[in-house]
């Protein structure tokens, strides 16, 4: 057998085993990234105020009432959003405090926005 078709056939063996290494990983990745059902809410903390994002794979609709009056008692105002409710639910909303007196922190508003959310889904 001459070496240029044993390189051709160490090459071919090659890619072989990286095509199959590269589908491994794909299906690693699909595996690890599946959606589940429950709602995902953050929050970041801003100078004035907080960056709040939500998304879930189900939309009700009273969902988007139920997490503006969760802003209410929270004593924030919202200053900005985008809001998708077509098949899912997501808002991406710009919450500032309504009077400074009041201190919450962003774990206060994530849990006070998925209590809105699960109240609604249940």
């Amino acid at each position: 057998m001459s070496s240029s078709t044993r390189d051709q056939r160490k090459k071919k063996h090659s890619q072989k085993k990286s095509s199959s290494n590269h589908q491994q990983d794909d299906e690693a990745e699909s595996s690890t990234s599946f959606h589940d059902d429950s709602p995902s809410v953050s929050v970041e903390t801003l100078e004035k105020g907080f960056q709040v994002n939500v998304f879930s794979e189900k939309n009700c609709p009273a969902m988007l009432v139920s997490v503006l009056q969760a802003f209410e008692q929270l004593g924030l105002d919202v200053l900005d959003a985008r809001v998708s409710c077509e098949d899912t639910f997501q808002l991406e909303a710009l919450g500032g405090s309504q009077s400074e007196e009041k201190e919450i922190d962003a774990q206060t508003v994530k849990q006070t926005v998925l209590q809105a959310i699960n109240n609604v889904m249940d």
